[in-house]
C-alpha cells in the first residue's frame, strides 16, 4: 500500500456562502430558470469576497453578480447587487432586500 496523503483544507481566509445563503440565491436562481430566463451560473470564491453570477446564456457578461464582501459589512453592508455593466444596483446588510430588485424582476415575468 501507498502512503495516504490528506487533502489539503479550504483556505481559512477565503470567503465563501453559509448554506441559508447559498439556500437563498439557488432558490431565486431555479425560479429565474424556470422562468427561461436565465441558464447558467458561475461561483468565485476569493480571499476577500465571493460572488455568484447568473448567466441568460454561457457565452457573455453575466446578467448579475450577488457578492458578498465581510470587509464592507460595517460600512454600506456585505452584500451588493451588481449589473451587467458593473454597477452596484443595490447593497446591504442582508441579502433579502439586495435579492429583492431581481425578484421583482421575475414577477413582472411571470405576469407577462
Amino acid at each position: 500500500m501507498g502512503t495516504v496523503t490528506p487533502l489539503p483544507l479550504a483556505r481559512a481566509e477565503q470567503v465563501g456562502f453559509d448554506r441559508l445563503e447559498l439556500n437563498r440565491i439557488l432558490d431565486l436562481y431555479g425560479r429565474m430558470v424556470a422562468a427561461g430566463h436565465w441558464r447558467d451560473y458561475a461561483m468565485q470564491f476569493e480571499k476577500d469576497y465571493a460572488a455568484f453570477a447568473a448567466f441568460r446564456r454561457a457565452a457573455e457578461r453575466p446578467e448579475y453578480r450577488i457578492e458578498k464582501r465581510p470587509a464592507l459589512r460595517n460600512r454600506q453592508g456585505m452584500w451588493a447587487l451588481v449589473n451587467e455593466s458593473g454597477a452596484v444596483l443595490k447593497r446591504g446588510h442582508e441579502l433579502g432586500p439586495v435579492l429583492a430588485p431581481v425578484e421583482r424582476r421575475l414577477m413582472k415575468l411571470v405576469e407577462e
